[in-house]
């Protein structure tokens, strides 16, 4: 009787033993990630100087969608008073080059005027910034240093949800002050995420890595590593509602980031595939009304003037059921297909119009805003409902963006953009600052502005949340 109950411990223990040796391997593999892959790994500090207004909200850096510090800012200091500050950003990078290059996210470095690289064994150098893409929220800064041991970049295409994951970083790094950086560990939670304009950010990201791996203030720009060492994406954000980790964190794939890797080493500008539509994801009405039963196709709501759609043939109504064979289930699917093509490549799309389908040939063309330079415009125009003027473009300031520009300002006329290669462009206006004042005419809304501005001649002078600007007139 002894016997056989010896026999059955043993066979229960039996599975206990094969994950504990299973769970030490999966130990070793991060252990050596940690130690290697951590070498590459280097902090980041900028400074960015400003010139702010009374009603000025000083940003930190922190990626979260709803920054408790600025809340604190607030409450204990009041407003501030108008004149030139200094704010600092702290940051991640990986070093893809033993000649210096460093991979980092662009909202580390944006807008900085010094930028410091400390490595993980301590050194500190001044870093130059080499190029930047606010688009894919990528940039490359580079140093002068010996001895730099580069990163081994994986294939972010064959990432699986589940697969073991590593974010390496320099979290709360001012804090902390250890060069060393730290890990976390977690899995891929999802792929091709879609991450919407919230908070600071004033444009979405698609195509993410989600990870549970705990990515904390100071990770951004960061890798995130496979078991075998690989850097598979680089850390940009997360999702919370307390400020911190809540176990939702993403990143962008480094074969985004490779694709543009040379071109952002060498100041090279980014540029991007456009069609010149608006497009719309398909309801089960719509379905129904054009008869696709598959959940495929977008519908075009516009087609832009001179767009490469209008020269390609495409009208509004038609339906793009797919990009170069390749099925386009959702507006996100098209966006993706479209931006990752080559500027002056002729591609074909699969389209739906009057119950019949064809096929249509398009050459791809560059986005305006990131390739070409508009035509300076001095007459004061409406376009949809916004008011244009020297490449600024002005709206009402409206809920939508006190929300996303986190503007406490109750009047005033918002940038809502600026043409590129403008008037405007060459100022130190920027989107997202509230007109309050030009030639010392009040303004209170678009209506105000378009009308102050009618009567300006030559230079003039403008006022807005972060201080006084002059818009040239040539």
């Amino acid at each position: 009787m002894k016997k056989y109950i010896a026999i059955v411990m043993v066979c229960a223990l039996t599975p206990l033993l094969v994950y504990s040796q299973s769970l030490t391997g999966l130990e070793k593999a991060i252990v050596n990630v940690a130690s290697d892959a951590g070498k590459t790994v280097v902090s980041i500090s900028s400074v960015v100087k400003e010139k702010v207004g009374a009603d000025f909200n000083f940003g930190s850096s922190f990626e979260d969608l709803d920054d408790p510090f600025e809340q604190f800012f607030g409450e204990f200091f009041g407003e501030f008073p108008e004149g030139d500050y200094e704010r600092k950003g702290l940051g991640s990078g990986v070093i893809v080059d033993k000649k210096g290059y460093i991979l980092t996210n662009e909202h580390v470095v944006a807008g900085a005027v010094e930028v410091k690289v400390k490595l993980s064994d301590g050194r500190e150098f001044d870093a130059e910034i080499k190029g930047t893409d606010k688009t894919s929220d990528l940039a490359v800064i580079k140093i002068d240093a010996k001895g730099l041991l580069p990163a081994k970049l994986g294939n972010s295409d064959n990432l699986q949800i589940g697969r073991w994951v590593v974010a390496i970083g320099n979290p709360f790094g001012f804090a902390i002050d250890n060069p060393e950086p730290t890990v976390t560990v977690g899995v891929v939670s999802a792929l091709n995420r879609y991450l919407p304009a919230l908070g600071r950010r004033d444009k979405g990201y698609n195509d993410l890595i989600q990870t549970d791996a705990a990515i904390n203030p100071g990770n951004s720009g960061g890798p995130l590593v496979n078991l075998k060492g690989e850097v598979v994406g680089i850390n940009t954000a997360i999702i919370t509602t307390s400020g911190g980790y809540q176990g939702v964190g993403f990143a962008i794939p480094i074969n985004k980031a490779k694709k543009i890797l040379d071109k952002l080493s060498t100041g090279e500008k980014i540029l991007y595939g456009w069609l010149g539509v608006v497009i719309d994801n398909l309801n089960d009405d719509l379905r129904n009304y054009f008869g696709v039963k598959e959940r495929v196709g977008v519908i075009l709501l516009k087609v832009y003037k001179d767009s490469p759609a209008e020269k390609g043939g495409l009208k509004e109504g038609d339906l793009i059921l797919s990009f170069n064979k390749e099925v386009v289930k959702t507006t996100r699917d098209l966006v993706r297909m479209v931006s990752t093509t080559d500027v002056g490549k002729r591609i074909s799309l699969e389209i739906l119009r009057g119950g019949k389908e064809m096929t249509v040939k398009v050459k791809i063309g560059k986005t305006p805003k990131e390739g070409e330079k508009t035509e300076k415009k001095e007459k004061i125009k409406k376009s949809s409902g916004k008011v244009s003027f020297r490449g600024l473009i002005v709206d009402d300031l409206t809920p939508v963006y006190q929300r996303r520009f986190r503007i406490k300002s109750s009047e005033g006329a918002v940038i809502a953009d600026i043409e590129n290669g403008s008037l405007a462009d060459k100022s130190e206006l920027q989107v997202g600052d509230v007109i309050s004042k030009i030639e010392n005419k009040k303004v209170k809304s678009k209506k105000d502005f378009k009308n102050a501005a009618s009567r300006v001649k030559g230079d003039c002078l403008i006022k807005t949340n972060r201080g006084y600007s002059v818009l040239k007139d040539k």
